[in-house]
């Protein structure tokens, strides 16, 4: 049972969208003179945590960068026990979903991943399909130019096929054809490991979304902190480009521990 102590937070004023980049698993484990694999073993601890207090916090969404198209480069040694770890996760974590009314969803390339990962995903997401307390989305094979170029496609095909008029394409249209249609845009991202980047993740649906970022490594992110984070995101002011009256508060990236 995860306990959190949101004295800091007005639980009145929480995001409805929370997006983490997972950072950080392989540091970890080098600082302790370990594999970059254990690093990823002991990043899955923090997955259940942040899953479990999003949930707890009644947080309907929540976003998790786990493997992006770019990591495909990575050696195989460590792509192939990224996948059994992600294919461990989605089969030692389906009662927890189940009992927690987690919702997962799959955003990204799940045809590039192998079989026996994708057949546990595809269960998962059958399984959790009518929960409603949490819907998480899995990003996997997920590169944000690749959903962007996807959704144009789509939108494309649809012209040529005389279904859509190009009069009547929109941001709204867009954000339709993206792989995360199914949640709305995030409020907060959250990134630990201290990178002042966003690494090619949801560049359309970031467009105004406040940015946390942290020196902490994922393997040690733990609700402590994500508490912390939640309050420095009710500590902004939200302007979407507009301007009011008042001296506005200063909107920034964060680091902290």
């Amino acid at each position: 049972m995860i306990e959190l102590d949101t004295s800091a937070l007005d639980t009145s004023r929480l995001p409805t969208h929370v997006a983490v980049i997972m950072d950080g698993n392989g540091r970890w484990a080098q600082h302790r003179g370990m594999s970059r694999i254990e690093g990823h073993k002991r990043g899955k601890d923090s997955v259940r945590t942040i899953v479990e207090s999003t949930r707890e916090l009644g947080i309907p969404y929540l976003s998790l960068f786990a493997f992006s198209t770019e990591n495909w480069d990575r050696p195989s040694r460590e792509v192939n026990a990224l996948m059994g770890l992600l294919r461990r996760y989605l089969r030692t974590e389906i009662k927890r979903m189940m009992a927690n009314g987690v919702r997962v969803v799959a955003i990204g390339d799940v045809e590039r991943l192998p079989s026996s990962v994708r057949r546990e995903l595809e269960d998962a997401i059958e399984r959790t399909r009518d929960n409603n307390d949490l819907t998480v989305g899995l990003c996997v094979s997920y590169g944000g130019r690749e959903d962007i170029v996807h959704a144009m496609r789509k939108l494309g095909q649809d012209v040529a096929a005389g279904k859509l008029d190009p009069e009547d394409i929109d941001e709204a249209t867009i954000s339709r054809s993206l792989g995360s249609a199914m949640m709305p845009d995030p409020d907060l991202l959250i990134r630990t490991s201290g990178e002042m980047r966003i690494s090619n993740f949801y560049l359309w649906q970031l467009a105004y979304t406040e940015i946390y970022v942290t020196d902490t490594l994922w393997p040690d992110f733990r609700e402590a902190e994500y508490v912390t984070a939640l309050a420095d995101f009710q500590s902004r002011e939200r302007r979407f480009g507009r301007v009011v009256d008042e001296a506005p508060q200063k909107v920034r990236a964060v680091r902290g521990r």
